[in-house]
C-alpha cells in the first residue's frame, strides 16, 4: 500500500509539472540602456512572445549589455550561447561587408528613404544571416545620425587631432578621411568615456545622445542626417527550426507589430531627443555649408569604397534602391 501511495503521489508530481518541462526561457542580450527606445519596443516584443505562447516560450530581456557586451552578442546567438538577441549589425562588417549597407553616409538620408533601402536590401540581409545560422525577426531604424562635438567645428578642417568615437567600419574610416583620431567604443561605455576625455566628438542619433546625457561632456550638435543605421532582432536557426508552427506564427505577428511600433517610435523620438539636447543646454542645429559640403565629399569617398569591397551584391542592393527611389 504504501509503494502503491508513493507512485501515487509520483505520478500526480508529475502531472502538474509535466506543462512546464516543455516551457523555454530565451535570454535577450541588448546592447542599449532600458530606457531606449529599441529595448522598450524589444521589452514589449519579449512580453508579446510570452502571452500569445501561453509562456511556452518566455524571452527575458538584459538591457544595456548586462548580459553580453555589444560587440559580442551576434556571436553569443550564433553559437546558441543565448536564444535570441539585438544587434547593430553594421558594427559586423568585417564579418560580412554588406551589413554596413544601411551605414553608407549621405545615401539614404531620411526615414523613407531608410525604408526603401532596407525593403531591397533585406533578402540579402536575410541569406547572408542564414549563413551564419541567424534568422531575422525584424529591424527598427535609429533616428538620423548627427555630429557630436565638444568644440565649435564649422568645416573638416576644424575636426583635426579630435578622438573621435567609432563603433563600425565606416565611422573608424570616417574619422581617418577627416583626421581625427577613432576610438571603439560601444554605447553602454559612452558616457563614461566622453565624461574621461577618452573621446570628444562622435556621429550618431540623437537618441543615443539624449539616452547618455552627453551634454554634460559635449556642447554642439550638428543635424548633418548622415544615415540611419538599423538595429536587428536575431534568432539562433537551430532554436527557431525547434519552434512548432504555431509559436512560430505567434512570433512573427509579434515582430511585425514591434517592426511597426519601433519605427514610429523612432520618428516620434527624432524631435524629441533633439528638444532634449537643448534643454540639456547644447548647441542643436544644421551645419554650416563649407561643413556640409566638407562631410557630403567624404561621403562620397566611402560609397566608393563600400561598393568596391561589397562587389556585385553590394552595387546590386545600391543600383535598386537609387532606381526606386527615382
Amino acid at each position: 500500500m504504501k509503494t502503491l501511495t508513493r507512485l501515487f503521489v509520483a505520478t500526480a508530481l508529475t502531472g502538474v509539472i509535466a506543462p512546464a518541462a516543455f516551457a523555454e526561457k530565451w535570454d535577450m542580450p541588448m546592447a542599449y540602456a532600458a530606457s531606449n527606445f529599441h529595448s522598450e519596443v524589444g521589452a514589449k516584443f519579449a512580453q508579446c512572445v510570452t502571452d500569445g505562447t501561453d509562456s511556452e516560450i518566455e524571452i527575458v530581456t538584459h538591457p544595456s549589455g548586462s548580459l553580453f557586451p555589444g560587440a559580442q552578442i551576434k556571436r553569443a546567438v550564433q553559437t546558441g550561447q543565448v536564444q535570441i538577441g539585438e544587434r547593430l549589425l553594421s558594427a559586423h562588417q568585417n564579418d560580412n561587408v554588406l551589413y554596413g549597407f544601411d551605414s553608407i553616409p549621405f545615401l539614404a538620408t531620411s526615414f523613407d528613404a531608410s525604408g526603401t533601402l532596407w525593403e531591397v536590401a533585406k533578402p540579402t540581409i536575410e541569406e547572408a544571416l542564414a549563413s551564419e545560422n541567424l534568422t531575422l525577426l525584424y529591424s527598427v531604424p535609429w533616428p538620423p545620425q548627427g555630429f557630436y562635438s565638444r568644440d565649435e567645428v564649422t568645416s573638416v578642417a576644424d575636426m583635426e587631432g579630435m578622438k573621435f568615437r567609432s563603433f563600425n567600419n565606416i565611422t573608424t574610416r570616417l574619422a581617418e578621411l577627416m583626421n581625427m583620431l577613432p576610438v571603439t567604443i560601444e554605447a553602454a561605455e559612452l558616457s563614461q568615456a566622453l565624461a574621461t576625455g577618452v573621446a570628444d566628438a562622435m556621429i550618431t542619433s540623437g537618441a543615443t545622445g539624449y539616452d547618455r546625457k552627453v551634454w554634460e561632456s559635449l556642447n554642439y550638435y550638428y543635424e548633418v542626417d548622415a544615415w540611419l543605421p538599423r538595429n536587428y532582432i536575431i534568432v539562433n536557426s537551430d532554436t527557431w527550426n525547434d519552434v512548432n508552427d504555431d509559436n512560430k506564427g505567434v512570433i512573427r505577428d509579434c515582430a511585425a507589430a514591434a517592426e511597426a511600433e519601433g519605427l514610429q517610435r523612432s520618428k516620434d523620438y527624432t524631435q524629441f531627443t533633439l528638444d532634449g539636447l537643448r534643454e540639456g543646454g547644447m548647441e542643436v542645429g544644421p551645419p554650416s555649408e563649407q561643413l556640409e559640403t566638407d562631410l557630403k565629399g567624404v561621403g562620397a569617398v566611402l560609397t566608393d569604397e563600400w561598393l568596391e569591397e561589397a562587389g556585385d551584391e553590394g552595387r546590386a542592393i545600391v543600383d535598386a534602391y537609387k532606381a526606386k527611389a527615382e
